[in-house]
Order: structure tokens, then sequence, then C-alpha cells
């Protein structure tokens, strides 16, 4: 406010000088003066333009973290963001991924040498969605060490394929040990995103593909690898779902040992 009425000011000064044409030393110093007060006026006004824009009243979107497609997933440590995009958040399927000839399948990769989840793929489509309500989880994925929080339990019996989507529960290939952070919200909202289009039209396909990536031979993942690509009936990918994103295994305010899935609540 003060740096505009110093360039008002100015002018005003410089107006009054020009019309009432004084005496020529008393003009030249009057026209100084109003020079001066317009330019210290007008450079207070930039440098507070300037300052707003760097202390965000003038806020740019915010870039989320993205990793290459050929890094190596497993030796990613938790920063700061529990969920990064990866190439771009775009996925990398073939053109031999996304075809629909064969309708709607789901397929899941046998435990490996240490029992654990591997992969999980699937062309979802509102076909494979179950009607009946789920039944309670008993299977046991490797690393399950549960462990009651102050905010409820720090894992889930995370499926790679949600149940909403299709219809496999209690499947060993398909269940994962999850932090609840994990499963919900990370995991969850972009299950939701995949149920919303395919209820919107029984002819909408999904090609949908989630891996566990684990450090090593331990039992509990560090990550979960999720990638989806949506496609009308006629197999043309319409960019409504579309995501390659990687989510930490993590939750906070615990030290989880990946290695056999037991943990320590830190206290500060």
């Amino acid at each position: 406010m003060y740096m505009l009425l110093l360039i008002l000011l100015g002018v005003i000064v410089l107006f009054t000088t020009f019309m009432t044409k004084p005496k020529k030393r008393i003009h030249h110093r009057l026209v100084s003066l109003g020079l001066l007060l317009v330019v210290v006026g007008g450079s207070g006004v930039y440098e507070s333009y300037q300052g707003n824009t760097s202390t965000g009243d003038n806020p740019r979107q915010s870039v989320k973290t993205t990793t290459d497609s050929s890094t190596d997933l497993s030796k990613l440590n938790y920063q700061s963001d529990q969920e990064i995009e990866v190439n771009n958040n775009k996925p990398t399927f073939t053109s031999s991924d996304l075809n629909i000839n064969n309708g709607a399948w789901q397929s899941f990769t046998n435990l490996d040498n240490l029992n654990r989840a591997v992969r999980a793929d699937a062309l979802l489509n509102k076909g494979l969605m179950p009607t009946a309500k789920r039944e309670p989880l008993y299977v046991n994925p490797t690393g399950w060490h549960n462990k009651k929080l102050k905010s409820g339990w720090l894992y889930n019996r995370s499926h790679l394929i949600g149940y909403q989507l299709s219809g496999q529960n209690n499947n060993p290939k398909n269940l994962m040990t999850g932090t609840r952070s994990l499963n919900s919200p990370e995991m969850l909202k972009h299950e939701n995103d995949i149920a919303y289009y395919l209820k919107q039209d029984p002819n909408n396909y999904i090609r949908y593909r989630v891996q566990p990536i684990y450090r090593g031979n331990e039992l509990v993942a560090r990550g979960v690898q999720m990638m989806a690509e949506s496609m009308d009936s006629q197999g043309s990918a319409d960019g409504q779902v579309s995501f390659n994103v990687y989510i930490f295994n993590i939750e906070s305010g615990v030290t989880i040992n990946y290695s056999d899935g037991t943990s320590v609540v830190n206290n500060n």
C-alpha cells in the first residue's frame, strides 16, 4: 500500500511541476523528486509481488515423484511419498497383453520356493466381479506377524487383485502381508477407480497387473507395483483408467523387519 502511495505522490509531483512551470532550478529538483518517488514505489511493488509468488500466494501444482521403468524397485527406500509413479505413470503392457479376443480372465503365478505370492494378471470385466458377500480371511501370507497398534492392526491380508474385482478371496497366490496403509487407502483407491469404470459398461475391460516387490529372500514385500489400462469394447485404450505406480509397504511410526515380518513401534 505504501509503495502505491509513493508512486501516486510521484505522479502528482511530476504533473504539478509540468503544469505550473516553476523556475528552472526548482523545476529540475521537483522532476528528480517525482521520478525518485515513482522508481522507489515501483521497486517496492515488484519486490512484494515476487515475494508473494515465492511464498505460495501463486501456488504451482506439485510434481509427483516418479522413477524410470528400468529401475530395480526392490532397491528403492521410502523417502516421503508412499506412492510413486513408474515410467511417468504409463503402463508398459505390450499389444498382445491388451488383446481382448478371449474375453475376461485372471491368472495367478504359483507361489515361489519361499511360499511368497509372486504376481497376478487379469483382463478385468464386470462379469468377473462377485455378487456374493466376502467370507472371512484365514490364509496367513509369508511374514504374517501382526501387531495391534493404537490406530488399529499393523497388517492386512492384502489381495493382489481386490476381491471386489475378481471374487478371489482365500487364494494364497493372491495374498500378501501388507500394511494397513498399503492396503487402504493406497491400493484401495486404485481398485475403486477400476470398479467404477467396469460398472459403467459391461463391455469395458481393464488390463491389470499387480506384483509384490521383494528384496532378496525377505518374506515381506518392500512394496507393490500396480499397472492398469482401460479399454472399450473394441479393445482400444481409452485412457480413463491408466496408471503405473509403486507403493511402499510401510506404516508410519513402525519399523518393519522385512526378513520375517516382525516389527518395532517407534516411541519418538
